[in-house]
């Protein structure tokens, strides 16, 4: 039975973009999820559709492929399925060389058969926040992959047979032809290149031995992991094709911004705003810190907007290390709003009484380099 378009199947035309592919997958992923629908045979065989679809459709050079081939293009790479992330694995090499192998020059005999393909590597995309960064956590994924065919032990032959070598390659999984003066290797039709051919392949993978399905891994993430870092979980990719080696699994870890906080690396940054009066007569002030404790500045007589204090050892942990950061605090002077008349009194006497250079220096010596140039200028 041949296999229905993908672009058919996600419901998008063929000139879609990448964020319109993404937006129109996980609409109908999110509806035929299988723990959304229990039990529904229907809605599994769609969602495990939808994977394959877009797993082929979201990778540039498949979807290259796909559109100049069809389903063929995967058929010939030895049952590389669209199951893919960014590693190997992919069935475009084996399309490249089918358009190209014509011009190789033959050469001495290349080594034996290709073993069973190796599953491709994966990407996750995972988002924490600043407080998971700094405390390290435990964190629950789910991985949409290939894993091992049950029905066929990942031998992809119906009852667990073995694979039979090639007739056509001998085992090699290349064959040679005369053009002219030129030997031309290519890979093996039969075969796809494996030197291996299946006589019965099993239903449930096509004779693949690897199925799609989800699944559910605990990642570690460590104190002091930075935005843009990559965790690898080895041999958690997709399951190699017939018994091959499996892929690695990459976290890619993005930090979500803070309401609060900044971070540069080790150290965070905060803006605290205090009152004018406590700014000038001095005082105290209380900020959070990343522990979830409280931290107190002392607030010298005379503080200014953009005066910064370090608490020393109240920043991020240094990943694999017991070194911290520190946390710089930056004050923020409020001018009040909504006075009273006895405040607007109070504040209009203390504009009244004292010399301006006394209490407002740097206003002071602002206003007189001024005058300085005004007059200069009248010269």
């Amino acid at each position: 039975m041949s296999k229905a378009d993908y672009y058919r199947i996600l419901g998008v035309d063929r000139d879609t973009g990448p964020d319109d592919l993404k937006r129109a997958y996980r609409k109908l992923a999110m509806q035929c999820h299988p723990d959304r629908n229990p039990g529904d045979k229907d809605a599994e065989r769609r969602f495990k559709e939808l994977n394959e679809a877009y797993e082929v459709l979201r990778d540039p050079q498949k979807r290259a492929a796909y559109d100049r081939f069809g389903h063929a293009a995967f058929e010939a790479g030895a049952g590389a399925q669209a199951g893919g992330g960014f590693g190997a694995g992919s069935g475009f090499a084996d399309i490249f060389e089918e358009m190209f192998g014509d011009f190789m020059a033959g050469g001495g005999r290349r080594g034996g058969g290709r073993r069973s393909g190796r599953g491709a590597d994966l990407r996750y995309n995972l988002e924490i926040s600043l407080e998971e960064a700094f405390s390290g956590n435990q964190a629950t994924i789910r991985v949409p992959t290939a894993v091992p065919c049950e029905a066929c032990d990942g031998t992809g032959s119906s009852g667990g047979a073995a694979p039979a070598t090639c007739p056509t390659c001998r085992g090699i999984g290349r064959v040679r032809s005369q053009s002219g003066f030129f030997t031309v290797e290519r890979t093996c039709p039969t075969c796809g290149g494996s030197g291996q051919v299946i006589k019965d392949p099993c239903r449930a993978c096509s004779g693949s031995g690897r199925v799609q399905r989800e699944k559910t891994l605990q990642v570690t993430i460590p104190a002091g992991v930075e935005d843009g870092m990559r965790i690898r979980l080895a041999g958690e990719g997709e399951a190699g094709v017939r018994g091959g080696p499996t892929g690695d699994l990459y976290i890619f870890v993005t930090v979500a911004p803070h309401r609060f906080f900044v971070r540069d690396g080790a150290n965070i940054y905060c803006r605290v705003p205090i009152p004018m009066t406590r700014a000038a007569l001095g005082g105290s002030v209380e900020v959070p810190t990343l522990e979830g404790s409280r931290a107190r500045i002392s607030i010298p007589a005379g503080t200014q907007t953009g005066r910064q204090f370090r608490l020393k050892g109240k920043g991020m942990p240094v990943l694999q290390s017991s070194a911290r950061g520190d946390l710089f605090v930056e004050t923020m002077v409020e001018t009040p709003v909504n006075l009273t008349e006895k405040q607007q009194r109070l504040l209009e006497e203390f504009e009244e009484t004292g010399q301006q250079e006394d209490h407002s220096p740097e206003s002071h010596g602002f206003f007189a380099k001024v005058k300085e140039l005004w007059a200069d200028l009248r010269e």
